[in-house]
């Protein structure tokens, strides 16, 4: 596998390659450059080239490519899904229903709507102009390399935007599927560039580039802030999602039943959406840990994903991934920000 530049396959300056692993067998199942600052000038360049071109594309055809993207996932969904669970752990038919099919519904919903957008409107005297904003780099995390990717690169494409994309090191086989994809939707060469590498090195110098106008980035809030400090030096317009931890209130009269039913999730609560943690009520506190602890276990009709611990190959190349993937029995946390809790609370939390 190779980046992705100016619509073809580039071997770019790096002589080392990252592994990626299949956390269920421990086994490599490929490998990715590991890409470097001067792997992300060339990419750039093409995207800076191919921005006026694509920006002058009348906004009804560049929705019918992403939709054109958006049937192309669809006809690889077996492809994309396996890649997946192959790749991060997501059990098949989450893999399937989730992270594959709702990405091509994803782009096929942008599409739809860019029919009816409005890109210039008068307001009194004055003429308000939507325009593309540029090369934006696009950076993504491993928990849903699909969905992340189409959700930044098909809006970008749909303003009219460039697109240079870094994806985790953890999932990169999916980004180089999706290459294939844009390929054949026909997205001019250069309109869509990939680099593969770790954040520190290839992300870095994405979000610090010159040339790149703007940054979409999904991950850590430690993360987020480099990200953040980093595009400062060239005034570039920064859109970021980090990471919440879904804290739940649960009170006395809350049903638990109901309440827990998302546990466990299929990504091992590896989402931002899912519950981690609760504010609960003392009386309450250990009908919620029993029930907390029957759910932890396999269920005969919801597998879990195998996700990497620490000490695998994959856990040493995506630190984050490895901690925060290590399954731990939940803790009794008394103070909040260095603040007692109340008395009759207390917080339950599965770090």
């Amino acid at each position: 596998m190779r980046h992705w530049i100016d619509g073809a396959e580039a071997a770019g300056d790096a002589r080392e390659r990252i592994g990626v692993v299949n956390p269920a067998t421990a086994t490599v199942i490929g490998d990715a450059p590991a890409g470097t600052a001067a792997d992300v000038d060339p990419a750039v360049a093409a995207a800076q080239r191919a921005l006026p071109l694509w920006s002058a594309v009348p906004p009804g055809e560049r929705a019918a490519a992403v939709t054109r993207i958006a049937d192309g996932i669809k006809g690889a969904l077996d492809d994309f899904a396996a890649t997946v669970t192959a790749a991060m752990g997501s059990p098949i038919s989450y893999a399937k229903t989730v992270q594959a099919e709702l990405p091509a519904q994803v782009a096929a919903t942008f599409a739809a709507v860019a029919d009816g957008f409005v890109w210039e409107e008068e307001l009194g005297n004055a003429l308000v102009m939507r325009e593309p904003i540029g090369v934006v780099g696009a950076i993504t995390p491993w928990n849903a390399p699909l969905y992340q990717t189409v959700a930044k690169v098909a809006s970008a494409l749909l303003a009219g935007c460039t697109v240079v994309l870094k994806p985790s090191v953890a999932t990169p086989l999916t980004a180089a599927l999706f290459a294939e994809v844009t390929a054949a939707a026909g997205i001019p060469p250069g309109v869509f560039n990939i680099v593969y590498g770790s954040g520190s090195v290839v992300g870095e110098a994405i979000y610090a580039h010159p040339g790149v106008h703007m940054v979409s980035f999904t991950g850590s809030t430690g993360a987020g802030k480099q990200v953040s400090i980093g595009a400062t030096g060239t005034v570039k317009r920064v859109a970021m999602e980090l990471g919440g931890k879904s804290a739940n209130v649960i009170l006395n009269d809350a049903d638990l039943q109901t309440n827990l039913l998302s546990w466990p999730h299929p990504l091992d609560k590896e989402t931002a959406d899912t519950l981690r943690r609760w504010l609960d009520v003392r009386a309450r506190h250990h009908q919620a840990a029993r029930r907390n602890r029957s759910r932890l276990p396999v269920d005969p009709d919801q597998a879990r994903p195998p996700l990497p611990r620490r000490g695998t190959p994959q856990a040493r190349t995506d630190p984050g991934r490895g901690a925060h993937s290590a399954r731990r029995t939940p803790t009794l946390v008394t103070q909040v920000f260095g603040a007692p809790l109340r008395p009759g609370a207390l917080l339950l939390s599965r770090p």
